[in-house]
């Protein structure tokens, strides 16, 4: 888990995400199953906890792991047929394969990946509208190259390849740094999902390397890249500097800038300092919530890029049509609701609806959602009027009167 080994302590992130479905799209509670998968811990505290509920051996990996898995996969699927299964809280390495082996076979998403994304490109495609630049001109740092920091590139990269731009055009456009600096191609540590993301080593043989080990640093890269969106998914409290932003902010007029990291205070930068050193014009998302910023007269607000206004309303999307998988396209029409839900010609206006709209988000996702599924031919349904039947699959918590004796 992002926050840590918890063991089968993870179970109440399980819980808490489910709670959110109930809450936000009105999924039955009755209807939905918290699960946590023992693979071990490798926390000496639980180890030697006598009170531990969980297996107390260290994790579990390679073959025997896969394995585990599948034999989860496979009772999941004999037992709930129809069920959709979220995967939550993945390390980098299982999360991605887990995700490849099973998103064509069975109805399944990862949210750490795909929900991140989905709502970081329904950020960047607002910004996009409020900067009047179209999403496939745009120039991308992703200062974070891991699970999230990807899953957020392969879905706007995606996005561009829907405007127009070929597959290798897309990935032209990203310039993504880990902790060993700037990916470039002729670096021995890649990870796979990293490789296509790596820049021509010949490309960059000019850029200063005063990075850490001769790396390649953010400053550096957005000094050469010249981005118009900066993403950050590093968890490094304060890496967007003054110097970085104001040099990105010296060629582009609306620099969009989004550090995702959570909590506040991991984040990359504070709302109040962007738009204190880009004059304004700072197009500015993040991961943890912020208070309104003021500036020169204008109240800034800030939107908060969080999962729950994707994942309730592709839940509830899917349960409508019967979706049998979930697919790409389905992600690309939550971002494109979730982006149309906010007024960017408005002064000051957040680049995503309010944490406090979710129902009203999750109905208009789950909409969406379902128009996806059925246009991609996965639909076991395809209800006549899709906005009523959204309506009355989201439960209430309304319960009968007691008479009194």
């Amino acid at each position: 888990m992002g926050i840590g080994d918890w063991g089968v302590g993870g179970i109440a992130i399980s819980v808490g995400k489910l709670a959110v479905y109930t809450a936000a799209a009105g999924i039955d509670p009755s209807r939905v199953l918290a699960v946590v998968l023992d693979a071990g811990t490798n926390q000496e505290s639980l180890l030697n906890d006598p009170l531990y509920v969980g297996n107390q051996h260290s994790r579990v990996r390679g073959e025997k792991y896969d394995r585990f898995i599948d034999e989860y996969v496979s009772l999941a699927r004999e037992t709930f047929p129809n069920a959709l299964l979220h995967w939550e809280d993945f390390g980098t390495a299982n999360a991605r394969g887990i995700l490849k082996r099973y998103k064509d076979k069975v109805c399944t998403f990862n949210d750490d990946i795909q929900g991140t994304g989905a709502v970081s490109l329904a950020a960047v495609l607002a910004c996009a509208k409020a900067s009047k630049v179209p999403l496939k001109e745009h120039k991308v740092v992703v200062f974070g190259a891991g699970t999230a920091g990807i899953g957020i590139a392969e879905q706007l990269r995606e996005a561009m390849v829907h405007d127009g731009l070929s597959q290798e055009e897309s990935y032209s456009h990203f310039w993504c740094i880990d902790r060993n600096g700037l990916l470039t191609d002729d670096m021995k540590d890649l990870r796979d999902f990293q490789v296509p993301y790596a820049r021509p080593a010949d490309e960059v043989k000019e850029y200063s390397r005063s990075g850490e080990g001769g790396s390649i640093d953010l400053a550096e890269t957005v000094r050469q890249a010249k981005p118009t969106i900066l993403i950050g998914t590093s968890t490094v409290s304060g890496a967007f500097t003054e110097e970085i932003v104001k040099e990105m902010a010296s060629h582009v007029k609306r620099p969009a800038i989004l550090p995702m990291s959570n909590p506040t205070t991991l984040s990359e930068a504070k709302p109040e300092d962007l738009i204190k050193w880009t004059e304004g014009r700072a197009l500015v998302t993040t991961g943890s919530p912020f208070p309104p910023v003021a500036y020169n007269g204008v109240t800034y607000h800030i939107g908060q890029a969080n999962n729950a206004l994707v994942f309730p309303g592709l839940g509830l999307g899917t349960i409508v049509t019967k979706a049998r998988l979930i697919t790409d396209n389905m992600f690309v029409a939550c971002a494109n609701a979730i982006a149309g839900m906010v007024d960017v010609g408005k002064p000051g206006a957040p680049m995503l609806p309010k944490v406090e709209d979710l129902r009203t988000v999750s109905a208009t996702v789950a909409v969406a959602v379902a128009k996806a599924a059925i246009q991609d031919g996965v639909a076991e349904t395809e209800p006549e009027d899709l906005i009523q039947t959204v309506q009355d699959a989201m439960w209430h918590p309304v319960y009968k009167r007691i008479r009194p004796m």
